[in-house]
């Protein structure tokens, strides 16, 4: 009983760090999105790193030359050409633009977003939105199954999104798995890519 006290203790210790961290800091080490506390892993070679790197750096400077605000209110990320969006803006009609400069990026594959309009939530529901995303988060880390710091999560009026590169479809369904097991969340919108079926690992 005690040890299960303990084990239970630990464990929620552990999620208001990572919460700590992800509302002040980041996490501690770095693997393809630039954080996580597992240790980094990025399966992609070395030429992909450098084109997703290039792509990603194009899309950040045209959208600080449009608007520097969206330094700080829109994240990117360029896994194998693929383009991940998130963040928040003032007006629909940003969101749409901001989309479409991703889509004019000299070698995009895809573009993902989960950008939202600020109106649309509340203190209480991105409290709630946070809780989530550091759960999972925590749940993630403590996976032997799972390379917590090759996945990049939002959490958006319960919804979910999921991006990142796992190693295997057992991975991958692994960490679905996991976040259906997370109250609170209402849908999961994963877009996770396998090891095997990036553009470079097919030639």
């Amino acid at each position: 009983m005690l040890k299960n006290q303990k084990k239970m203790k630990n464990y929620f210790t552990l999620i208001l760090f990572i919460y700590f961290l992800n509302s002040c800091v980041g996490s501690s080490s770095v693997g393809i999105f630039g954080s996580g506390v597992s240790i980094a892993y990025d399966p992609r070679t070395v030429g992909m790193q450098i084109d997703d790197s290039i792509m990603q750096k194009n899309l950040a400077a045209r959208l600080a030359l449009t608007d520097k605000k969206y330094l700080i209110y829109i994240n990117t990320k360029v896994i194998d050409g693929n383009i991940f969006l998130s963040g928040k803006v003032d007006e629909p009609e940003e969101k749409l633009k901001i989309i479409k400069m991703a889509w004019e990026t000299k070698g995009a594959r895809s573009v993902k977003t989960a950008v939202t309009i600020k109106g649309e939530t509340n203190f209480k529901n991105s409290a709630k939105d946070t809780l989530i995303t550091t759960q999972l988060r925590t749940a993630m880390i403590l996976s032997k199954d799972i390379k917590a710091s090759n996945y990049n999560l939002d959490t958006i009026r319960g919804k979910t999104y999921i991006f990142g590169i796992a190693m295997s479809q057992n991975e991958k369904q692994k960490v679905i798995s996991e976040a259906k097991e997370i109250y609170g969340v209402k849908e999961i919108v994963p877009s996770i890519i396998l090891v095997e079926d990036l553009s470079r690992n097919k030639s």
